[in-house]
């Protein structure tokens, strides 16, 4: 599809009409259908900022519930150096996580299901009160939540890889495919959230290590982040929901037939297989 006339934006911070991003979501839907992928973007249309793609992420939302979809948490991407050497993309995004994308560790998943499978290295804030506002602290958001468990972020990807942008990560949900949860829960404040590390192996092989101070010198810093993007748009975090910090490893391949594992230190292991 290329670019039509031009034509008046949705809204302040917008380049794009509401009917070219109701295209472009409904282009995201049907890829995530055939778990193939679309064109960049930002490559067919330069003019569409981070408005716009926050716009389409809230009509895949609002299609999803829609349809019965259940909204368990929110996903923070790009919050590390690692990931944004990775990717060429230099700020954070968001996503949303429903309840059929949430698999305990131990889980087997079918591989198919999801487009370019990587998996990430997380931390995950699971809150008991809500979060609201700019310019929250560290201590604010220790304060909300009530523990934090280890995950892995399982991605896939709708758009083309090659030449992302910050446009394209978040239309395509953040590229959120899963997460799996680990077993293990410690109060926000039981150990120091800057400095926890971890293994990532597949197959037994140490593919990826990391700490998790990584994310933004704290993932709680990343939280905050969220809360304060949320409130541009006139959304909060609630009680409940479980957020997922941001990656402190680089993405990992993985293949059907794999089985990755994860070992968090003094917070137990996580282990999905790919079918």
């Amino acid at each position: 599809m290329t670019a039509g006339p031009a034509s008046t934006p949705g809204g302040p911070g917008r380049g794009l009409d509401d009917a070219t991003v109701a295209r472009i979501a409904d282009e995201l839907a049907e890829a995530t259908r055939s778990r193939g992928t679309i064109e960049r973007i930002s490559a067919r249309f330069p003019e569409a900022t981070i408005e716009d793609s926050y716009a389409v992420q809230r009509i895949w939302r609002a299609r999803r519930e829609e349809a019965g979809a259940r909204l368990v948490g929110r996903k923070i991407g790009l919050t590390s150096k690692a990931m944004q050497f990775a990717t060429g993309i230099t700020e954070p995004d968001y996503g949303v996580i429903f309840a059929d994308q949430a698999y305990p560790s131990g889980a087997t998943v079918e591989h198919a299901q999801w487009s370019n499978v990587r998996v990430e290295v997380e931390l995950a804030f699971v809150l008991r009160s809500p979060l609201e506002g700019q310019g929250l602290t560290v201590e604010q958001v220790l304060d909300a939540t009530e523990v934090v468990v280890p995950a892995l972020e399982i991605l896939d990807s709708h758009i083309e890889l090659e030449g992302r942008t910050i446009v394209d990560t978040i239309s395509d949900n953040a590229a959120l495919g899963a997460i799996v949860v680990g077993d293990v829960e410690i109060g926000p404040r039981d150990r120091n959230l800057a400095w926890i590390g971890a293994h990532c192996l597949v197959n037994g092989e140490i593919i990826e290590t990391g700490v998790s101070g990584g994310v933004l010198g704290n993932p709680a810093h990343g939280v905050a982040w969220l809360a304060g993007k949320l409130a541009q748009h006139g959304d909060r975090l609630e009680a409940g929901e479980l957020i997922l910090a941001g990656s402190f490893t680089r993405p990992v391949w993985v293949q059907p037939g794999d089985v990755v594992t994860t070992h968090f230190q003094d917070m137990g292991s996580i282990e999905v297989t790919f079918r």
